[in-house]
C-alpha cells in the first residue's frame, strides 16, 4: 500500500535524525510531568515550549509538541487515579473509579490499566490518523453548528450517568454548572452578563473550578478526617495487569478509542468530551453498571483510552482542513506556520515526506509514553507515603500555583479555594463535583453552537429535526437522559413490591 510506503520512508527520515528523536522523547518526558501536576494542563505546556521550536526543524518541533500533547492527556491520571486531583480535564473521568480503586489497594492496577489504555487508544488514533485521514474530514465537514450543539447536549446528557448515587442531586449539580457558564462574556454579543461589573468575571475559566471541587475539597476533607496525625498508606501492588483481566477490557478499550477518534476530528471538541463519552457508553454496555463509580476498572480503562484516541482525531481536521481542533492543535497549528508551513490540503501533497516522518515519530511518542509511564508510576505513587500533614498542604499549595499559572491572576485562586469550600459541602451532602464541571465544559459549546445554528437558519428552529446527524446526538441524548430516569423507576418498583 502506498500509505504503507510512506509510512516506511518517514520511520527511515525519522531514524536518520537522532535529535528529532531526542525531542521526542523530552516532550513525552515533560508533557508527563505537567499532565501530572493540576492546573498545568497540555495545552499550557504546548504553549511553554512553543517559542523554544523557533529555529528547530519542522519534524523536531513538531514532535517536541506532540510529546507533550500525548504525555500531558495522559499523566492527568496518575494523580486523578492516586490523589482524586485530576490533572487534565479529561481525567476528571478517570477519578471517579480511579480513586476508588486506589482507596482498594489497587492502585497499581488502576495506574496500568490506565497506562496500557492511553498507550493502545493513543496508537489507534495515529493509527487511523494515518490512514483514514480522507475519510474522517470528508466526514467531519459535515458537522456544522447544528451537529456540534446537538453533541454538546448528548455531552451533558451524560450527567445522568455520573450522577452518583442520586440522580437528582447530580441533575442539581449539573443545572448549577450551567448556570456558572453563563457568567462572562456573551458569546454571539460579545457583551458582559451576570458580572456584576467584576471585570475579572468576563472570562471564567473552569479549570480554576475543576481543581478546588477535586483537589482542594479533598485537602479539606482530609484536614478534617486525620488532623493532620495520620500518614496516607497507599499499596501500588502490581502495576501490569494480569493477561485473564486486561483480556477482559480490550473490547472497551476498543470501543473507546473508536468514539475518541470520531469525537476528536470535531473541531471544537476535546478530549474531555471524549473521556466523558466513552465512559458513558462503558456503562451502557456493561452488565454491572452499578459498579461504576465505586471502582471499575473498565470504567477507567474507556475514560483513558478515549480521551487518548481524541489526541490524533483532533489532529486531523488541523492538517487537512486548517481547522484546529482544539486549544492544543490551535497552538500546534502556531508551530507549524511559525516553521513556515500552512495547515490544510496542500500540506500533504507539497509535504508529504515531512509529514509522514512526524507520523512515524507520533507512534515513537506513544511507545516512549509507555515506557516512561509504566517506570515513573512506583516513584509517583511514593507521594503518597509522606506525612498527611505534608501531603494535605501540598495538594493544596499545588493547587493555588497550579490556578495561579494559568492566568498569573489571584482572582482564579480565590476561585479555585471558594470551587473548593463548595466541593466540600458538596461532598458532606452528598452532591456530585463531575456534573458541575462536565457543566461547565459542554455549556459554552452548546450555547454558542445553539446561537450560531440559529442565526444561519434566520431563527428558524428546523435545524434541530431536518439534519440527520443532528437528529440522532439529540436521540442518543434523550436516551442517555431517559434510561437512568426509567432504571431508577423500576428499581423503586422492585423495592416496594411484596417479597
Amino acid at each position: 500500500m502506498l500509505v504503507l510506503d510512506l509510512l516506511a520512508n518517514g520511520a527511515a527520515n525519522l531514524a536518520a535524525h537522532p535529535q528529532a528523536i531526542l525531542f521526542a522523547v523530552v516532550g513525552t518526558a515533560f508533557g508527563i510531568v505537567v499532565g501530572a501536576l493540576p492546573g498545568l494542563t497540555a495545552t499550557m505546556g504546548v504553549a511553554i515550549m512553543l517559542p523554544f521550536t523557533f529555529g528547530m526543524d519542522p519534524v523536531s518541533a513538531l514532535l517536541l509538541l506532540a510529546g507533550i500533547h500525548f504525555g500531558g492527556v495522559y499523566a492527568g491520571s496518575i494523580t486523578a487515579i492516586l490523589l482524586r486531583i485530576p490533572g487534565t480535564p479529561a481525567a476528571a473521568a478517570t477519578a471517579l473509579d480511579g480513586y476508588a480503586l486506589t482507596q482498594q489497594g489497587k492502585a497499581g492496577l488502576a495506574l496500568g490499566t490506565a497506562t496500557f489504555s492511553s498507550f493502545i487508544g493513543g496508537t489507534l488514533s495515529i493509527l487511523a490518523l494515518i490512514f483514514l485521514a480522507p475519510f474522517l474530514a470528508d466526514w467531519a465537514l459535515r458537522f456544522s453548528a447544528a451537529e456540534s450543539f446537538a453533541l454538546a447536549c448528548f455531552g451533558i446528557s451524560i450527567i445522568a450517568s455520573v450522577a452518583g448515587e442520586s440522580l437528582v442531586k447530580g441533575l442539581i449539580a449539573g443545572m448549577v454548572g450551567l448556570l456558572i457558564s453563563t457568567v462572562g462574556l456573551d458569546p454571539m454579543g460579545g457583551f458582559p452578563r451576570f458580572t456584576g461589573g467584576m471585570d475579572e468575571l468576563m472570562d471564567v475559566k473552569f479549570i480554576p473550578v475543576m481543581i478546588g471541587l477535586f483537589a482542594a475539597a479533598e485537602a479539606f476533607k482530609a484536614m478534617e478526617k486525620t488532623h493532620f496525625a495520620t500518614r496516607v498508606k497507599v499499596t501500588i501492588g502490581r502495576v501490569i495487569p494480569p493477561w485473564p483481566v486486561f483480556r477482559g477490557l480490550i473490547l472497551t478499550i476498543l470501543r473507546s478509542s473508536g468514539l475518541g477518534i470520531i469525537v476528536g476530528i470535531i473541531p471544537g471538541a476535546g478530549a474531555d468530551i471524549a473521556a466523558f463519552v466513552a465512559y458513558n457508553e462503558a456503562k451502557r454496555f456493561s452488565r454491572t453498571p452499578e459498579r461504576f463509580g465505586k471502582g471499575e476498572l473498565k470504567a477507567v480503562a474507556a475514560s483513558e483510552s478515549g480521551a487518548n484516541s481524541c489526541t490524533g482525531g483532533d489532529l486531523l481536521p488541523m492538517l487537512t482542513l486548517g481547522i484546529p481542533g482544539d486549544a492544543v492543535t490551535a497552538v500546534m497549528m502556531g508551530a507549524l506556520i511559525l516553521q513556515g508551513l500552512q495547515p490544510g490540503p496542500l500540506l500533504f501533497k507539497e509535504h508529504g515526506e515531512m509529514i509522514y516522518t512526524v507520523f512515524a515519530g507520533m507512534l515513537f511518542c506513544y511507545l516512549m509514553m509507555l515506557i516512561l509511564g509504566l517506570l515513573s508510576l512506583r516513584i509517583i505513587g511514593r507521594v503518597l507515603q509522606i506525612p498527611s500533614s505534608i501531603l494535605t498542604t501540598g495538594i493544596l499549595l499545588l493547587s493555588v500555583v497550579g490556578t495561579y499559572a494559568i492566568g498569573n491572576s489571584l482572582f482564579d485562586v480565590g476561585v479555585m479555594l471558594a470551587a473548593g469550600i463548595v466541593g466540600y459541602f458538596m461532598q458532606k451532602w452528598g452532591y456530585p463535583a463531575s456534573p458541575v464541571v462536565l457543566a461547565l465544559i459542554m455549556g459554552p459549546i452548546a450555547e454558542s453552537n445553539f446561537r450560531r445554528a440559529l442565526s444561519i437558519s434566520n431563527g428558524s428552529y428546523d435545524f434541530l429535526y431536518t439534519r440527520p446527524i443532528t437528529v440522532v446526538l439529540l436521540a442518543l441524548a434523550l436516551l442517555t437522559l431517559a434510561v437512568p430516569i426509567v432504571q431508577g423507576i423500576l428499581r423503586h418498583r422492585r423495592g416496594r413490591s411484596p417479597g
